[in-house]
C-alpha cells in the first residue's frame, strides 16, 4: 500500500481547487453528497455546472444552514447534518466532498465519519478529502487563536485508519497550493474571525497580537498567501 503522506513540502503549484475538482471528478450525471458545505460557494459552482444529477449539501452550524436555505438553488437540496450521521441511504451516492470539514468533526466522531462515507457511497464511488497542510504564512496568523495542529493531525490520522480497514481506498493524493487575499485587516477580520461555526473570542491583547502578525504581511495592495492543501481521493471497493 501506498504511503499517505500528510504534507508535501516540494508542491509549489497554484491551483484553483474547484476547477481542479471540475476537471478530476466523474460528476456528469452523478449523486453528489457534500460535508460541511459552509456557505455552499462551491456548491453553488458546482450546480451551476450542470454535471451532478442532483447535491445533498450537509452543514452543522445552523445560522449557515439557515442562510444557505434562503438561497436555494435548483437540483440543490440543503439539510442540516454532520458526517458522522449522514441522512442518505446505503449505496445511494456516487461522489462524497469534504472541503476543509474533517477536521471541524468532533475527534471521537472521525472514525464513525469515514463508517458513514463508506456505507452511503456505491461501489465505485469516490470521496474528495479536501484538508489544508499545517504549513505556510496565513496559518502563522490562524494559530494565534485557532491552532488547529492537532485536529488536523487527528483527521489525518482517522483518514489513514479508514483506509487501513477498508472499503474505502486511497486513489490519488494531490497537493498544491491555493491563494487568499485581504484588502485589509478589516477583510481579514469579517471573513475570518466574525465566522458563525466558530465562536472566536479574542482579548484585546490577543486581537492587537493577531492584527500586527496579519499586518506584517500587507503592502499596499493587500496580503496574499500561498495556502498548502492536501485532496485525499478515495474509492469505495465493490
Amino acid at each position: 500500500m501506498t504511503t499517505m503522506q500528510i504534507a508535501n513540502p516540494a508542491a509549489h503549484d497554484l491551483v484553483n481547487e474547484t476547477e481542479l475538482m471540475l476537471a478530476t471528478l466523474p460528476l456528469v450525471g452523478a449523486t453528489v453528497l457534500e460535508l460541511g458545505c459552509g456557505r455552499a460557494e462551491k456548491t453553488r459552482t458546482l450546480a451551476a455546472s450542470g454535471r451532478p444529477a442532483d447535491i445533498l449539501a450537509l452543514e452543522v452550524d445552523q445560522i449557515q444552514h439557515a442562510r444557505n436555505l434562503a438561497q436555494p438553488l435548483p437540483g440543490v437540496t440543503f439539510a442540516a447534518g454532520g458526517a458522522e450521521a449522514i441522512p442518505a441511504a446505503d449505496a445511494s451516492v456516487d461522489i462524497v466532498l469534504m472541503f476543509k470539514s474533517l477536521h471541524h468533526v468532533p475527534v471521537e466522531l472521525m472514525d464513525q465519519a469515514f463508517a458513514e462515507i463508506a456505507r452511503v457511497l456505491k461501489p465505485g464511488g469516490l470521496a474528495w478529502i479536501s484538508e489544508p497542510v499545517y504549513a505556510g504564512e496565513l496559518n502563522e496568523v490562524f494559530k494565534l487563536f485557532n491552532d488547529e495542529k492537532n485536529v488536523r493531525e487527528a483527521a489525518f490520522a482517522a483518514l489513514c485508519r479508514a483506509v487501513e480497514r477498508g472499503p474505502l481506498q486511497l486513489r490519488q493524493q494531490l497537493f498544491f497550493n491555493t491563494r487568499s487575499h485581504f484588502d485589509s485587516f478589516a477583510a481579514f477580520d469579517a471573513r475570518m474571525l466574525q465566522v458563525t461555526h466558530t465562536d472566536h473570542q479574542l482579548s484585546p491583547e490577543l486581537y492587537a497580537a493577531v492584527r500586527d502578525k496579519f499586518e506584517g504581511y500587507l503592502t499596499p495592495d493587500g496580503a496574499t498567501f500561498l495556502n498548502p492543501q492536501r485532496v485525499d481521493l478515495l474509492v469505495r471497493a465493490a
